[in-house]
């Protein structure tokens, strides 16, 4: 017997909009350029325990469930977390550096690296462009 749970209905594997439904946001994070050269990453802070998210469209507090205003992050912090990934993913050929980057004003978000390498934890990473849709950082 199958099971009919999520069958037709939007999810992340599974675009709401291909089937007729709601489109599901893009939890990537966004990096805004401005001319000035103050780069940001887009998202939202709430209002009532100010707890920061690296995503834009959510409509409350993923922590509180309260109201959340938009909001700009700083385009530097520091490597929580990094590996280098040895297998093909999706697109991404082999070898290719990840690292978690705690921002400095803001949440922790995924980067990918510009070079294939390990950093420190401690690292102090800027977050340089966008590679294929994802944040893309190299030591400042």
């Amino acid at each position: 017997m199958t099971s009919e749970l999520g069958v037709g209905r939007p999810t992340k594997r599974r675009p709401g909009a291909a089937v007729g439904g709601l489109p599901v946001a893009d939890s990537r994070p966004v990096l805004d350029r401005s001319a000035d050269g103050g780069d940001a990453v887009l998202g939202v802070r709430c209002t009532a325990c100010r707890y920061p998210a690296a995503q834009t469209g959510i409509p409350w507090c993923p922590a509180c469930y309260g109201p959340v205003a938009p909001e700009r992050f700083a385009a530097t912090g520091t490597a929580w977390s990094s590996t280098v990934v040895a297998i093909r993913v999706g697109q991404r050929r082999p070898p290719f550096g990840l690292a978690y980057l705690d921002l400095d004003d803001g949440p922790r978000v995924l980067v990918h690296l510009a070079e294939p390498v390990v950093v420190p934890i401690g690292t102090r990473l800027r977050i340089t462009g966008t590679d294929d849709g994802d944040l893309l950082a190299e030591a400042s």
